[in-house]
């Protein structure tokens, strides 16, 4: 009784905050405000206050609510560890032979160089800007690239 008491203000108060907005000849506003007030006195209508105010004080409701709950935190789990593991990951076998075919398809190591004709190789760099070696000197571009912007 209470609820419905509450949520019929509530939506007394927006219709009354639309109107003075339309007045203020703000009307998208206005029609805006009046669909959010006319919610909670719809809810009241359809009886969902009702079952709410039922479900609110049930211990048994309560209890379902937790094991959804927890239906959910397991559902979770389980498709974070899928994609932590990259899919479904099938059976031993399966797993064995895909291993096997990659190992197949994997490029030689004297291959790795694109064999692109010289017209279509990309550009060199700027002449003053050191290349990567692949060694030690990782960070010599990025040591170049701040010092160019004074960093």
């Amino acid at each position: 009784m209470i609820a419905e008491t509450v949520c019929s203000a509530v939506s007394a108060a927006g219709l009354g905050i639309a109107v003075v907005t339309a007045y203020r000849k703000r009307y998208l506003a206005a029609v805006r405000i009046a669909a959010y007030s006319l919610v909670p006195i719809g809810l009241v209508m359809t009886g969902v206050v009702g079952w709410l105010a039922d479900t609110a004080l049930s211990p048994t409701a309560w209890a379902g609510f937790g094991v959804l709950g927890a239906a959910w935190a397991l559902f979770s789990a389980t498709r974070a560890v899928e994609r932590r593991r990259g899919g479904t990951r099938g059976t031993r076998a399966e797993r064995k032979a895909a291993a096997r075919g990659a190992q197949r398809d994997a490029v030689a190591p004297a291959a790795s160089a694109p064999s692109l004709s010289p017209a279509t190789r990309p550009a060199a760099g700027p002449a003053g800007a050191p290349r990567s070696t692949g060694s030690g000197d990782d960070f010599s571009d990025i040591e170049a690239i701040l010092k160019k912007h004074g960093i």
